[in-house]
């Protein structure tokens, strides 16, 4: 690593440390039942909780008259509301937090003119993406606020998804600024790598189409569901197209074998890659490869299980693990220059 680069490095590593913690946190405040607690977006007043009785008392009002506690929450206490209330509030001042743990620094070496070649336009990219997701968080908020007490399920992926597009670029540029070697491998290999990053990708958004309408909570058996391979509920929804995605059950069915294709897929292109001679690529697979296996395993045991919280959090890490080390396969097995 050029020495130059490397506050820049620890820099935007601890951005997706931090990143990483907030999609987990944002993922227990969804198994909590908490994203609709707070029904306001304050960006900047919003980072001082309630103090006072009347504070809470208020707060709680204002949560009353939502679908969520009239449907669902009615006669809850004001201790049970303070629960999944601070849950939301961390989530938000964590989101917060990062925003300012970003521009902050960015700011400084941008006066300090500290900022590597090339990289001025990259960064700024990154504060971008960064305020996207935190308007991109009330927006899907906001569905959940209307008539149905429970989120939009294609907005709580583009919202995840957003996520985990913000930690693969921070860390795309990490292996950059690193100077990590892009080994090259053969275009079949590439082309390979290029369709598993597209299968984890489609896996990631029916894991949040899962998640957000509570597909999970179904046919809790595997491989079979409840003794059918595909049950007739799957396809009960005409047009037959709507069923990918708005039937629960396809849902749960295309997230299962999505993948166990990304498995498949992992395991080829791990064959190939320790036939092709290049150690490098060799051990960027092999690590894909068992994140991918490990994070298959707690996708099953979360399922058979009824979706515990300990379990669909780390489950929910696991996804963050996996594209981390999709993007490091995928910047390693990149054809040099040079070499085009």
């Amino acid at each position: 690593m050029i020495s130059q680069n490397r506050t820049i490095v620890i820099w935007l590593l601890t951005v997706c440390a931090t990143v990483f913690a907030m999609v987990v946190v944002g993922g227990i405040t969804r198994l909590t039942e908490s994203g609709l607690s707070m029904v306001d977006w304050r960006p900047v007043m919003g980072i001082v909780p309630p103090m006072s009785v009347a504070e809470w008392t208020q707060a709680f009002n204002d949560y009353k008259q939502y679908p969520e506690y009239q449907k669902i929450n009615a006669g809850m206490s004001l201790a049970e509301f303070k629960y999944i209330f601070y849950w939301e509030y961390g989530h938000r001042v964590l989101g917060r937090f990062i925003g300012l743990l970003y521009f902050a620094p960015f700011f400084y070496f941008l006066v300090r003119r500290q900022i590597p070649i090339g990289y001025h336009l990259k960064l700024w990219v990154g504060l971008l993406l960064g305020g996207s997701q935190g308007l991109m968080g009330w927006y899907m908020v906001k569905s959940g606020l209307i008539d149905m007490p429970r989120v939009s399920h294609y907005r709580l992926a583009a919202h995840l998804g957003l996520a985990l597009v913000i930690l693969a670029y921070l860390f795309w540029l990490v292996l950059s600024l690193l100077n990590v070697s892009r080994q090259g491998s053969s275009r079949a290999f590439l082309r390979g790598t290029y369709l598993l990053v597209g299968l984890v990708t489609l896996q990631i958004v029916y894991g949040a189409f899962v998640a957000g309408s509570h597909a999970g909570y179904g046919f809790n058996t595997y491989p079979l569901m409840n003794g059918d391979f595909i049950p007739d509920l799957a396809i009960a929804i005409s047009p037959l197209w709507h069923n990918l995605f708005e039937n629960n059950a396809m849902l749960q069915f295309v997230h299962r074998w999505v993948g166990a294709a990304v498995l498949i897929l992992a395991l080829v292109l791990t064959i190939k890659a320790k036939q092709s001679g290049s150690k490098a690529i060799w051990h960027a697979m092999l690590l894909s490869f068992c994140g991918i296996v490990i994070q298959f395993l707690l996708g099953v045991f979360t399922l058979i299980y009824v979706v515990p919280i300990e379990l669909a959090s780390i489950h929910q890490a696991g996804a963050c693990v996996v594209v981390l080390l999709m993007v490091n396969l995928t910047f390693r097995a990149q054809i040099p220059q040079s070499a085009k």
